[in-house]
């Protein structure tokens, strides 16, 4: 087991410790301090699901439009 990890009483699955956090003016401020890929995926500050809403409606998005394009070939 690693080190980071904490096994409390009474707990089985152990405790990964926190990750780096720090609040944002606004969710522009949270992109350009802490990018996208720390803002989306590393929950470096309180826009983490958002950011994560805004890159599913856009994958959503691209993956419909491509669906509808092949569509018309088949």
């Amino acid at each position: 087991m690693s080190d980071d990890l904490i096994v409390r009483k009474g707990e089985r699955i152990p405790r990964r410790s926190l990750p780096d956090y720090a609040e944002a003016e606004s969710f522009s401020h949270a992109i350009s301090r802490d990018g996208i890929i720390g803002t989306l995926f590393r929950d470096s500050n309180q826009y983490g699901p958002l950011s994560m809403l805004f890159a599913l409606l856009i994958i959503a998005t691209v993956t419909g439009v491509m669906i509808k394009l092949l569509s018309g070939f088949f």
